[in-house]
């Protein structure tokens, strides 16, 4: 008799768990929904929904967000950390200041299309708002929960981490609203939060003004101003509409990917200077090369290309970036 009600006792579970969802699902879904039929051990039927537009509009959300910045964004903040400590913080340090930055900058990115939808139709028409994955509304309640999750994460570390990222937040705020039109003072808006990154994960240790840091907050920031230009460049059309103010509007297409060139090739240059000041060990010269590399490679191409290859080598240069910092990462940790 026991094993009999303890049967009976786990099915009503069951259907009651199939039946809530049932319910809750019809309630928020009420036209996208049809039933499937599962079989529980008593051969009764129970109807549950089958979650096929449930599972598109999820993906529209993670699309929304684009998953692989926010990751570098995060990456920059544990190597901020490094390059602050000479070793990596506590895993709780690290994984607080990780996600509140890799929250943040999912709520600003899921915020630009939410303010991009105009341009978006033209520009990109296969993004989640325009192809309807999504509604306008429901990527708002998205980047608003994103953003309270971030801030909470922050607060966690200290208050000064708090209100680091809370400048953080307005800035890319105040770009999505106002400056995304203004061209290059919208670019160097963009390109300057990239680059706080790294200063964020020196401040989440309590390092804050550490000069390497700094450094490697400068070539952050440079790369994502060349990137930044460089997609301009293939925006023309859909830029044009919304009246941009930027530098492939206002000088032309070449000019803009010229200009965008001259930024990554001072990058490389640069990346020479922590071992001409004995800031770096050689060993890190292989993630400084992998980084180099990927910056020059592209650039011909960036330069010939039409518009979809353009998009794919810009991409190559930010992934090729990351890619180097990974390493970096990595070699701190086996010397460790």
């Amino acid at each position: 008799m026991e094993e009999h009600g303890t049967f009976h006792s786990c099915f009503r579970v069951r259907k009651l768990f199939y039946n809530t969802t049932y319910l809750v699902l019809r309630y928020f879904e009420p036209r996208n929904y049809h039933l499937i039929k599962i079989e529980a051990y008593s051969r009764m039927h129970i109807h549950v929904l089958k979650m096929h537009p449930v599972n598109k509009k999820v993906k529209g959300l993670i699309q929304l967000s684009r998953v692989e910045l926010p990751f570098s964004a995060g990456v920059c903040v544990v190597m901020g950390q490094i390059l602050a400590l000479g070793s990596f913080a506590s895993i709780s340090e690290s994984i607080l200041a990780f996600m509140s930055v890799f929250l943040i900058s999912a709520s600003i990115l899921v915020l630009n299309d939410y303010f991009d939808v105009e341009t978006d139709r033209i520009n990109a028409p296969h993004r989640p708002i325009p192809s309807k994955l999504v509604t306008p509304s429901e990527a708002l309640i998205f980047s608003l929960f994103l953003m309270t999750l971030g801030l909470i994460f922050s607060y966690l570390i200290s208050l000064f981490a708090l209100l680091f990222v809370i400048i953080l937040t307005i800035i890319g705020f105040l770009y999505n609203r106002r400056y995304k039109r203004s061209g290059l003072p919208g670019n160097i808006m963009v390109s300057l939060s990239v680059g706080m990154t790294f200063v964020y994960g020196g401040a989440s240790v309590g390092l804050p003004f550490n000069n390497i840091v700094w450094f490697f907050a400068l070539i952050a920031a440079l790369i994502d101003l060349g990137e930044e230009i460089a997609a301009d460049a293939m925006d023309i059309q859909g830029d044009s509409l919304i009246d941009s103010n930027s530098l492939a509007i206002k000088y032309g297409k070449d000019f803009a990917l010229r200009i965008s060139s001259y930024i990554f090739l001072s990058v490389v240059l640069l990346t020479s200077v922590p071992f001409i000041m004995d800031w770096l060990a050689p060993v890190y010269l292989i993630p400084i090369a992998i980084m180099d590399i990927s910056i020059i490679y592209p650039l011909s191409g960036l330069l010939k290309s039409d518009e979809k290859e353009a998009r794919k080598y810009i991409r190559w240069i930010y992934l090729g970036a990351t890619l180097g910092v990974l390493v970096f990462i990595l070699i701190r940790l086996i010397e460790n």
